[in-house]
């Protein structure tokens, strides 16, 4: 790889963790990194001076990525069901995204994994888009407001309130505590190891008094209607869930990282996936579940299913 190359993807890399965090879709984040590469590529061809290649893309990914949640923002809307971001594998380089080159490793600043996470990026969608790309800028990828100022094409002392209301908009509900990546780990693998064997006692003490457990199936496939508060509401459901999906022989739950935190993708004995799902945790106990069953939002882990619904309802009728 030439020394062109690498600049290309690592600029790349930039533009679509600044996209993903922006947007919460994979697909839509790799449209947006792809077309502010070509943009660079074609004003650098042209002869244009371009003091900093960083400064450029990310001033270019941002304002497309504003220009998609405002197009996004009506579709969301008529959205069947909690909208959900589309889970990024962290953990494995071989399995990310087309677009997601060079992405930054989400463990090396706590900042960044923080931002990353799917709890944080739900919080993000109570933003307007000039507000996200004051934040994230400015507290995760360290522009000053003057640089902020130029690529959102406000002043410096706008942004800075942008980002300032933003900040104190999510402050009151982001995770108080972090526990390490090797806690995480273990307690999601004892959550993991209790959903397939359906042992409801096993989940209700892995699970916190105030456990959410939140899926998006976007009208495609049978998902919750609401959010599911309670450890034994959703202790319950995992239950019954895994249970069902227990007929089905071969099944498995493919143990990954996703957005720098715990998951497993659920697939069939042939590799289709099934759904994802993340887990997060103070330490102690789990607190959120977040599962996406859309197919719309899997299809860069792998092939999905084709009917979900009738699947499950096999899956409860025994197979």
């Amino acid at each position: 790889m030439s020394d062109s190359d690498e600049e290309l993807e690592q600029l790349r890399g930039r533009a679509f963790a600044i996209a993903y965090r922006m947007l919460g879709t994979v697909g839509d984040a790799e449209d947006v990194a792809q077309e502010a590469i070509v943009r660079f590529h074609n004003a650098r061809e042209a002869g244009e001076s371009i003091d900093s290649p960083a400064a450029y893309v990310a001033t270019i990914s941002t304002r497309l990525a504003i220009d998609e949640l405002r197009s996004a923002r009506a579709r969301r809307e008529t959205y069947v069901g909690e909208w959900l971001p589309e889970p990024l594998p962290t953990s494995d380089e071989a399995a990310r995204p087309a677009g997601a080159e060079g992405f930054p490793d989400p463990a090396a600043h706590a900042e960044l994994a923080d931002s990353l996470s799917l709890a944080f990026l739900v919080l993000l969608e109570r933003l307007t888009p000039e507000q996200r790309a004051a934040l994230l800028l400015h507290d995760v990828f360290d522009y000053s407001h003057e640089e902020v100022a130029d690529v959102i094409g406000k002043s410096p002392a706008a942004t800075r309130q942008l980002a300032s209301r933003a900040r104190a908009q999510l402050e009151q509900e982001r995770p108080r505590f972090r526990s390490s990546a090797e806690r995480q780990r273990e307690l999601a693998g004892h959550f993991f190891d209790a959903v397939e064997a359906g042992d409801l006692s096993g989940l209700e003490a892995l699970l916190a008094d105030d456990v959410v457990l939140r899926g998006d199936g976007g009208g495609k496939a049978p998902a919750l209607a609401r959010p599911l508060q309670g450890r034994n509401r959703a202790a319950r459901a995992l239950r019954n869930w895994g249970r069902a999906m227990g007929n089905f022989p071969g099944i498995r739950i493919e143990r990954v990282e996703f957005n720098g935190q715990p998951g497993g993708i659920i697939r069939l004995g042939d590799g289709r996936v099934v759904s994802a799902m993340a887990v997060e945790s103070d330490g102690e106990r789990i607190t959120r579940i977040q599962s996406v069953v859309n197919p719309d939002k899997l299809g860069h882990l792998g092939e999905t299913i084709d009917d979900y619904g009738q699947l499950l309802k096999q899956a409860r009728e025994g197979g």
